[in-house]
């Protein structure tokens, strides 16, 4: 596979192809915005968890302040060396942790955690069968449910105690995964499509043509009527409660032509929220739990620049970082709300214009939260 044609296979990996930086920070420096930072602007500053070459972030989990985790990948363009990472951030520093697996695993893209003790990820295997591990600090365990075959893909994970769902795609179908320890039961919808990330009962992806979100009842999984969005897409969902939730994506208009798409839960219908930013592609959905949410993404019209739209009270502004030199551009993945902090961290990556890449963490604050260290 060539370097060109393994961009373009990654790019439907990572739902786009990206940006990278020379982030400044070490792996060591804290995300947190120093105590004297003045509230002037929502972004706060750009750091690494220091991936291999070519890395990236699929997918970020705060626990709390003291407690992060991120997958991704590293040698994303050595078809050899490629393979899955998971790191964690212990309030000082950000550290590898091991997967006692010995074929390795491939792009981790999700992540969730029942407890500090009780964490999740999921991804691709190099085997051909997805990669679903179960671990703590002290390192993760593959788990081989016999329900799951060669061939499946799995895109998104939640995690309760006792229950685990792990949603994605079986040949031209949506796949749930339920289970937990040694037994796992895989249900195939009769929706065409597939399924990218699942929370608090709610699962989204696309049929295809259009926006797909499953509700889990008594047991079964069922689809929901949605809007109708012909090309609309769904990648990721905060789930507040059973009367509020937001399921972010985007709209496929053509060949690179993309429109940012959100739909809101209310307990009765998902209705369609109004976005600002006629091209940003959305990726991740946070929120405090309260009704405030952050989506990030990448727009292209400021593709340097890191991207966030805050939406509160069915109003949505659109926050920027820092345009750090050497990046052409950043994608952000995933984002993740640290309770008690007022912040949030969003990860992906950025490229350089050598065409490079790197892993990034992006920290942003609402204007209206006061810092505190």
């Amino acid at each position: 596979m060539t370097r060109r044609s393994q961009r373009r296979a990654l790019s439907l990996i990572l739902a786009t192809s990206v940006a990278l930086t020379q982030v400044t920070p070490a792996a060591h420096a804290d995300p947190r915005p120093a105590q004297s930072e003045a509230q002037i602007e929502a972004w706060q500053q750009s750091t690494s968890v220091r991936l291999q070459p070519d890395g990236s972030l699929s997918d970020v989990l705060a626990i709390s302040p003291t407690d992060v985790w991120a997958v991704g990948q590293q040698e994303i363009w050595d078809v050899w060396k490629n393979r899955g990472t998971i790191r964690h951030w212990d309030g000082g520093k950000w550290s590898e942790v091991s997967v006692r697996d010995a074929t390795a695993a491939g792009n981790l893209r999700g992540l969730a955690a029942a407890s500090a003790s009780d964490v999740w990820a999921v991804g691709d295997g190099h085997d051909g069968v997805p990669f679903l591990a179960h671990g703590d600090t002290s390192g993760f365990d593959r788990l081989r449910p016999q329900a799951m075959r060669a061939g499946d893909w799995l895109g998104g994970i939640d995690a309760k105690s006792g229950k685990v769902v792990a949603v994605g795609s079986r040949e031209r179908n949506a796949l749930i995964l339920t289970g937990q320890g040694n037994s796992w039961t895989a249900q195939e919808t009769k929706e065409k499509g597939a399924l990218y990330a699942v929370a608090g009962g709610f699962a989204v992806g696309d049929t295809g043509t259009g926006p797909l979100i499953m509700h889990s009842s008594g047991g079964t999984w069922k689809s929901m009527p949605v809007p109708s969005v012909p090309g609309g897409y769904l990648r990721d969902l905060q789930v507040d409660n059973s009367k509020r939730a937001l399921a972010v994506g985007g709209i496929y208009r053509g060949p690179g032509e993309i429109s940012p798409l959100a739909l809101a839960w209310n307990g009765k219908r998902w209705r369609r929220l109004r976005l600002p930013g006629a091209e940003a592609r959305i990726y991740g959905v946070t929120g405090d739990g309260k009704g405030r949410y952050w989506m990030t993404g990448y727009d292209p019209a400021k593709a340097a620049e890191p991207f966030m739209t805050r939406c509160e009270k069915g109003r949505c502004e659109v926050i920027r970082g820092e345009a750090k030199k050497g990046r052409s551009s950043v994608r952000l993945q995933a984002v993740t709300y640290l309770a008690g902090k007022g912040t949030v961290w969003a990860v992906g990556h950025a490229v350089d214009k050598a065409d490079r890449y790197t892993d990034v963490v992006e920290t942003f604050a609402p204007k209206t939260t006061t810092q505190k260290s």
